[in-house]
């Protein structure tokens, strides 16, 4: 029979591809893979594996070392090559609740087919592994962000995502850094200030959860680990079925963060750790980021909402998280501080029973969605 393409590769059980390469011949097989990989073709890499095994356990046959290399070097190709076309999984578009109108929306993701393919393809993958969570990376990035040659990124940034400059302070940025963690006009977010009410100390999307213990996180059957995240079992022991609040900031947010209540501030702890993406797509795929990522947390005292730990989570490309509060005492609605480059999050954990949580931001959450807030807005209050 002549040897083909469509010959060797059609969808035979492993018995009868074996039987094919018997019947080929490894020489010409490898001749033929040769000149596929010169013609840049895909091909399936479980066969390749399989007829070098067979090559290799072939008892009747001598294999030299330039043999082995040469195998070795066409798998490894074989994968190379095949890997970047492998589809990725079609994924649901990330919906949210805008407060404002109870409209739901679907979020325009920056960077989304690069998310996916770092998540959902294996070489993606590999590379979000090998490099992309690395600290080094994001503070790469994050220093070119920080040169004036980042400044011309700005204007298509903001014509693409649609952001609302009317609110900030400035105008004119000499880097994109500077426009990233731009100030906004005093009166651009009004802050509640009832003492019975907490605000959200950042713009972004909100998920909430009235019980850690027994609430689905993110997907069903996960429960988030607060011993984990906070890496302190004694301080975790108080929320362990306490509340739980998450504002994700998307790179398009304003990304300074502020105090939700009023009362006295302890110290900053810092928690090393990796640089994932805290996007949706990527929590669907790994869940337990918020407690693999870099984060900074302080513990806020309040006389009617307890001790609350705030929470700053880093995420892939944030260059830092900056803390620019310096009194032990803070006023609701104070820059706590900021995130340089990139998307990250803002999480606060409550004692249970310290706070009855706004009913359509639980519903919300327990259809799965987000809910968009401002900084400023009321997101609960005292119980």
């Amino acid at each position: 029979m002549p040897f083909t393409w469509d010959y060797f590769i059609t969808k035979p059980n492993n018995k009868n591809v074996i039987w094919r390469v018997k019947r080929i011949g490894f020489r010409k097989a490898v001749k033929f893979f040769e000149r596929l990989l010169t013609y840049g073709k895909s091909f399936k890499i479980e066969v390749i594996v399989l007829y070098l095994l067979l090559k290799a356990n072939k008892p009747n046959m001598k294999i030299t070392k330039t043999q082995k290399k040469w195998a070795i070097i066409l798998l490894v190709l074989a994968i190379i090559i095949s890997l970047p076309s492998y589809p990725v999984p079609l994924q649901d578009p990330i919906q949210y609740y805008e407060r404002e109108s109870g409209q739901l929306k679907t979020e325009k993701v920056a960077g989304e087919k690069w998310l996916l393919w770092l998540y959902y393809n294996p070489l993606g993958e590999a590379t979000l592994w090998a490099l992309v969570k690395r600290k080094l990376v994001s503070s790469i990035y994050g220093k070119m962000m920080d040169r004036t040659s980042s400044a011309k990124k700005i204007q298509p940034f903001i014509e693409d995502f649609d952001v609302d400059m009317n609110a900030a302070q400035e105008q004119e940025f000499n880097t994109f850094n500077n426009f990233f963690t731009r100030k906004l006009k005093e009166e651009a977010r009004r802050i509640d200030n009832n003492a019975n009410i907490v605000v959200s100390p950042a713009d972004g999307k909100i998920l909430a959860y009235a019980d850690i213990r027994n609430s689905d996180f993110i997907i069903k059957g996960y429960r988030f680990d607060v011993s984990s995240f906070l890496e302190n079992p004694d301080l975790a022991e108080k929320y362990h079925d306490g509340i739980l609040l998450i504002i994700r900031l998307a790179p398009v947010d304003y990304h300074r963060f502020h105090f939700p209540v009023s009362g006295n501030i302890s110290a900053t702890k810092k928690i090393t750790g990796e640089y994932y993406s805290v996007n949706p797509f990527a929590l669907r795929k790994k869940t337990e980021i918020f407690c693999l990522n870099k984060r900074e947390y302080t513990i806020l005292s309040n006389p009617l909402f307890g001790d609350i730990v705030i929470v700053e989570v880093g995420a892939t490309m944030v260059g830092s998280i900056e803390q620019t509060f310096k009194t032990n005492y803070v006023n609701k609605g104070d820059e706590k501080g900021y995130f340089k480059f990139g998307g990250s999050t803002v999480v606060l954990l409550f004692e249970k029973n310290k706070i009855q949580i706004d009913e359509d931001l639980m519903v919300n959450t327990g259809k799965g969605y987000e809910t968009t807030v401002k900084m400023g807005e009321r997101i609960g209050e005292k119980l």
